[in-house]
Order: structure tokens, then sequence, then C-alpha cells
């Protein structure tokens, strides 16, 4: 059959297109299979538009492929962020280390999100991670094979510290109410997009929560995720508190550390000095470790409060809290009842921060709160906690008391006897500030020690050692000695006359009249009366010039005086009585104890934990029986 000149050019087409497929199908050979057939899951390489696929022949060996992909579809919509999509409606957003502050009324709840992605993929893996020798196909469960490359498994460590405090509180109705404080707000955390909205209401299978602890909160998840928190406001009684109050609070994330943080279990290193009726010192315990350093500014802030006040109860963990209600502070212009100030220590050059509070009511109970500011300077908060990072922190509280108006008046920064920081023997009559009453003082000591002075000069303190009065002991030894013993017993250290009966506290000056014209009691006068350690005070100079009235003195410690004895020449006479003697050592020295009381007054002498005072009892104790076997060998 002849076929029409159009049949024939169809034939040809035909033809034509088999041969072309026919050839390609022997030039390439391609592998045609089954997407369930596949042993390995393609992995993306390179630019991401290129793939590596392993599959197998008829004879069961990997070939090797490179495809062309496309890459992954990913929607942009002009008029939304992606950052929102999915994200529950009416969730703030929050950004690393900036605290966001915000009211809420009774019963409301606050949502906010903080997403993964704000943070860069590198920060949110283990920096000290190493890097792992890995095929580019093998899986997570492989193990790892040297094939050139080296890459890190994508495993967030990261961890988000979730922190908040509150600011303020509603009030009460009445000043006077103290049995009961405002309702804590709570924190809700939740880590799963089924709950976006955490707070009262939800399961707890997609949420954390926990209640503020006087004003503060604290909790840390891994970040792996978007991660939604809620502040939620309880409801509050209207027979107690106004109904109109809101709650202001201020929440932060961060991803080094806590930005709000509070500690109420650990010792605080907030020590107490000593106070007098209007004023007290509290210092901090050392801030350095070497003589060398040195600090410009101050690291710490204090709060105070009288433990009778209900001020702060509720926020007494809040650092924003305390700076706005806390009755003892300093406000945002730098004025108020705190001085602060560095001061190094002269027995050990270290250096430690001291406060100085005034405008204390007498007779009073107070507790004092060391926190550290937020602040962008992170030096000073290096030195003092080992951070590097400027959050706010508080720390537990310190407990202190205010004497009566009686003898005793408060000195400081005496320019001799520069480690003496306590109440004293005063008249404020004579002497009418502490300044003036610590220049009397000072120029006392001064005097006695150059006398002192004198007789060691006497002494050949420059010859070779093997010429001197002892192989361990040197002239510089006993200046330092003999110091720390003038000053214990030239400045005594004072207690009001009405404290409580103590050992370690010998009654002085029975016989003259109070600062108000009465007398101490006619049965301890006619039983004390006629003895000297009774009726004087240990230095007469005391008595005449200063004329303090009836006063208790927290006696020297011994091994302050022992310490002279084993310092100094045995020619110049020195003499200690022993306990228990007949000698008067029960009426002129004390003994350190080791329950947490100051027992004995000492140069740096405070009101330690219990802790601090064992460790320093021992630590003395020891120093003696040393010194000791050291005299006896020579």
């Amino acid at each position: 059959m002849q076929l029409s000149p159009l049949q024939s050019r169809l034939a040809a087409s035909v033809i034509a297109s088999c041969l072309l497929f026919i050839i390609y199908l022997l030039l390439f050979s391609p592998q045609f299979a089954l997407a369930a057939e596949l042993d390995h899951t393609p992995i993306n390489h390179g630019s991401g538009l290129w793939s590596y696929t392993t599959s197998e022949d008829d004879d069961g060996d990997a070939i090797d492929t490179l495809e062309l992909r496309r890459p992954a579809y990913e929607p942009n919509f002009a008029l939304f962020d992606r950052s929102i999509i999915g994200r529950a409606s009416g969730a703030a957003k929050l950004n690393n280390d900036e605290p966001v502050r915000s009211n809420i009324l009774p019963g409301d709840t606050v949502t906010y999100v903080f997403e993964q992605a704000s943070v860069s993929s590198r920060s949110t893996q283990d920096p000290s991670g190493s890097l792992e020798l890995r095929n580019l196909n093998e899986s997570d469960d492989d193990e790892p094979v040297a094939d050139g490359e080296r890459v890190r498994r994508a495993t967030s460590t990261t961890t988000l510290y979730i922190s908040a405090n509150t600011c303020d509180q509603p009030g009460r109705i009445s000043p006077d109410q103290t049995t009961m404080d405002p309702p804590q707000l709570t924190l809700y955390v939740s880590t799963t997009s089924d709950n976006t909205s955490p707070g009262p209401g939800q399961s707890d299978d997609v949420q954390k929560f926990l209640v503020f602890d006087e004003g503060a909160v604290m909790f840390n998840t891994t970040l792996d995720r978007d991660v939604y928190l809620s502040i939620s406001a309880p409801e509050v009684s209207s027979q107690y508190f106004s109904s109109g109050s809101q709650y202001n609070f201020q929440v932060a994330v961060s991803t080094d550390e806590y930005y709000h943080a509070y500690d109420s279990v650990t010792d605080s290193n907030l020590i107490w000095v000593d106070s007098d009726a209007s004023s007290t010192l509290l210092r901090t315990r050392n801030l350095t470790s070497t003589p060398q350093e040195a600090m410009e500014t101050t690291p710490y802030v204090m709060f105070a409060q009288d433990r009778n006040s209900v001020a702060v109860n509720g926020i007494r963990n809040s650092y924003c809290g305390l700076s706005s209600w806390a009755q003892i502070r300093l406000l945002a212009d730098g004025s108020g009842p705190i001085s602060m100030g560095m001061k190094r220590s002269s027995s050990d050059k270290l250096m430690r921060q001291e406060f100085y509070v005034s405008g204390l009511n007498a007779s009073s109970q107070y507790t004092g709160i060391l926190a550290l500011a937020p602040t962008n300077s992170t030096s000073a908060r290096k030195r003092a906690v080992g951070s590097t990072a400027g959050k706010a922190v508080v720390f537990k509280e310190t407990a202190f008391d205010t004497k009566p108006n009686g003898a005793c008046t408060f000195v400081f920064n005496l320019t001799f006897c520069d480690e003496m920081q306590y109440a004293v023997p005063g008249n404020p009559a004579l002497f009418p500030n502490g300044t003036a009453l610590a220049a009397f003082y000072d120029n006392y000591t001064i005097t006695m020690y150059n006398n002192f002075q004198k007789s060691l000069d006497q002494v050949p303190c420059q010859a070779p050692p093997t010429q001197q009065y002892s192989l361990v002991k040197n002239c510089d030894d006993c200046k330092t000695a003999y110091k720390n013993w003038l000053c214990s017993v030239a400045i005594p250290r004072c207690e009001d006359f009405s404290s409580p009966d103590r050992d370690y506290l010998q009654m002085r000056n029975i016989n003259a009249p109070f600062p108000n014209g009465s007398f101490v009691s006619q049965e301890i006068r006619d039983r004390y009366g006629n003895q000297t350690a009774f009726a004087n005070s240990r230095n007469s100079i005391i008595d005449t010039d200063i004329q303090p009235g009836p006063y208790k003195e927290l006696l020297p410690c011994d091994d302050v005086c022992y310490e002279i004895v084993r310092s100094c020449p045995a020619s110049l006479g020195f003499s200690c009585p022993l306990p228990d003697s007949n000698f008067g050592f029960n009426t002129s020295y004390g003994l350190r104890k080791d329950d947490g009381s100051l027992s004995c007054n000492y140069p740096g002498s405070a009101h330690f934990s219990s802790s601090a005072s064992i460790i320093s009892a021992c630590s003395v104790v020891a120093i003696g029986i040393i010194s000791t076997l050291m005299a006896i060998v020579l």
C-alpha cells in the first residue's frame, strides 16, 4: 500500500522519535526505583540546589547520584512577618536581656513570647562542644566516619532564664494591718505550641507554674523552641486591700543568667559592725583576694527596714520593690540616710564596702538587705560575685539593733586605730557628734603609742637576725601587736547599761549619774560600788574628760594581750593575767566563743555569722598554740 505524502512524513517522525529514545536509553541507562525502596535519606549539600542520593544497582552495589533539586517552598507574605505566624494573639514579644515593666489588675493575665529564632543558631549550640568527623550521608544514629568534613551536631543546649520582680502591689486599707500581706503573682511557662497562652485554667500537662516568693520568681528551661510565658495576678480581698490598686512587675529573659535573682539561703555578705541610738555601720566581707587588687567603685547597694513595718512585706526579694518601698534607701539623686564607701583593711590589706546608716530610732530592731543593682558596668559586679553581667540580685537579710539613748556613741574613720569601728563611751553634752569623740580617742592613743615607741627605740631592731631578741619575731611584729592591744583597751567597746548581764560585759562607772540624772540601783552600788573595776572606767581619762555615766564594756580578747608577750622583747616587761587568776582577768579580758556571739573585742570585730565566728576562733586558737610552742622552743 502506497502512503500519501502526509502519511509518509508522520511515519518518518515516529520512527525518528523511537530511535532517539532508544539511543537515550543506551547512553544514559537511568535507574528507576520507588521512593519506598530507597535506603538513605537525601542530605542537602553545598548551596542547597544539589543533593546526593544513594541507590543500588542490580548487583547490590551502592551508586551515588547528584541531582538538581528545587529549593523548598517557603511562603512570604508582604503584610505579615513570619515571626508572628502561629503566635498567640496578644502575646508581647520579649528580647534577650531587655526587661519589660507593666501594670496588671487583680484577676488579669499578661502573656509574652520569646522566639527561639531571635537567638542566633551559633549561640543556641554548646560553644564548648567538639566538632565530629561525620559522613555526609550518615544518620544521627550512625557512627562518625572520617570523610574530610567536620560538622557539629545541631542540638540546642542553650538555657533560657526567666525571672520577674513585683515592683508594686495593692495597698493595704489599714497601715496597721499586719496579719495579711497582698497575695503573690504567678508565673506560667509553656514550651509547646499547643498552649500559646499559659495561665489559670490551662492543664498542668502543657505548662509549668511558680508562685512568686516575696515578690520574685526564677525559672529556666531549655531553649529548643519558642517559649510562652504569662504573669497572672490573683484576686485580692476588698476587706484588706484597696480594690482599685494594681500590681506592677518587671519581667525579663536571658540566655546567660537570671536578670533578676535572689538568695534567701546563703549567709549574707552583709555584716553588722555596731550601732548606737541613732546610727549603725554595716560592711561586706572582703571583696578582693590579694593586697594588690583595688576597687574604685562600690558594687553593692543596701536597703534597711524596721522589723515592725509591713511596707516591704511581699516584695523583700524584689530589687525594684525595695527600691520603691524600703524605709531606708538611697534616692534616685543619690541622697538619703545611707553613706557608702570602700575601705582597705589595715590588717590584711583587702578591700570591703561599708554602709553608714543614720537617722535610726533608739531601741529598735532593723533588717539590712544587700543588693546588686542592674548596671551596664560589669567590672564591679564581677569582683563582687564573679559574674560578668549587670543584673539585679537581692541577698539574704541581716538583722541589727540600735541602743537606747545612753552613754554609747558610734565612732569610725579613726586615723590611728582605723580598725576600731563601734560604739564607745561618750557624752552628747560634751561631744555632740561621733567625729569630735573619735578625734579625742585618736589623740589619746597616738600619745600612748609614741611613749611605747620611745621604749622600743632602745631595742636593737636593725641588728642582724641572729643578734635580735627572737628568731621568729621582730620589732615590726611587736609594733603591730602593741597597736592592736592599745586600741582595744584604750577605746572600750560600749554597750548600754540596760543590756542583759553577760560574763563578757563588765559594768563600768556605776557610781556616776546617767545623762538624765538618775543612778544605778542602790543594790548594785552597794554590792560593787567599792570595787575599782566597777566604780571606774578602764582608763581614768574617760571618766574625767568624757564623763559618760554608767555603761558596760565588751572586754578585749585575751589573745590580743598574749600576742604582745609573744611578739615584743622581754625587756619591755609585758605580761598578761591568766584566766581564773586572782589578778583581775575576769574584769579585764574576755574569751572568744564559737557560738557566733561577739564575746570579746578585737580590731576588726563585728557581729559575724556563727560559721565565720567558728572559723575565726579556731584560727586564733591554732595560731596561739603554734606561737606557744615556738616560745617554748626558744
